[in-house]
């Protein structure tokens, strides 16, 4: 049986920040050493920005289309965080493709269930938890219910023993003020600042460690307390892309 495997994200734009993608897609490739590989993004802006570069990258859509007649089975593996807007998108777009192949496999995003958050909350504390630090961890956040996923990965956190670990959004719940209000509460004196987002992209760069009086670099060195910046996403650490491979692992039945 052919069989190709379409790993999909969302994208960057930032030349750096496509390393930790491809960090990724070099993981869940070498997974499924048999299968043609084809990448696509989600984003319709970052799409058509790296088209006027010269390095266009196709969408979920033009990538089933054009291999409608060549392969038997096809595997389409998210990279996204959770299941929000972006999943639930790229989920209706390969429904819409299914009847056209023999078999299409669905893989989860990063945090598919309970077990993804307390897998990946023993990643980043041993990563980056310290008893004298705090842990500020910046999602994105969806206008989806899904979003509620980052109050409950600060609560897994905490389960999992770091006690001094807290998550907000840039465009959900909890936001950054949310964040300083516990922050001060515990009377924290340092903190390093973590993406929770595969790519250390522009919200990394300027939203959590801009030079900007609204960073939340610089909001929470208002506050008194010191802060340093971990600019690379989770994609670049060996165990969440073991993560993703797992996942990959369970919807093609290894």
């Amino acid at each position: 049986m052919k069989q190709a495997l379409v790993i999909v994200s969302f994208g960057t734009s930032v030349e750096k920040a496509s390393l930790d993608i491809h960090a990724v897609e070099k993981a869940l490739s070498d997974a499924v050493p048999d299968a043609d590989v084809f990448i696509a993004y989600t984003s319709s802006i970052i799409r058509r920005i790296l088209a006027k570069r010269g390095t266009p990258v196709p969408s979920l859509g033009e990538v089933l289309e054009d291999m409608e007649a060549d392969y038997d089975r096809v595997i389409v593996q998210p990279t996204h965080i959770l299941c929000g807007i972006e999943y639930d998108k790229i989920k209706a777009v390969a429904d819409s493709y299914n009847y056209k192949f023999r078999e299409l496999l669905f893989g989860k995003p990063l945090l598919g269930d309970a077990e993804d958050l307390k897998e990946l909350s023993g990643i980043l504390k041993a990563r980056y938890g310290k008893e004298d630090r705090a842990l500020v961890l910046m999602g994105h956040g969806s206008e989806s219910f899904s979003n509620m996923v980052y109050p409950a990965f600060q609560t897994v956190m905490r389960y999992m023993g770091c006690k001094n670990a807290y998550v907000g959004t840039v465009e959900g719940w909890p936001e950054i003020d949310d964040v300083i209000a516990q922050l001060k509460d515990a009377g924290e004196k340092s903190a390093i600042l973590v993406p929770l987002m595969l790519v250390a992209g522009d919200h990394a760069i300027n939203d959590m460690s801009g030079d900007e009086d609204d960073s939340w670099k610089n909001l929470i060195e208002k506050e008194g307390i010191s802060v340093s910046c971990h600019l690379d996403g989770l994609g670049l650490l060996p165990e969440v892309q073991a993560l993703y491979c797992r996942h990959l692992r369970e919807i093609i039945g290894e």
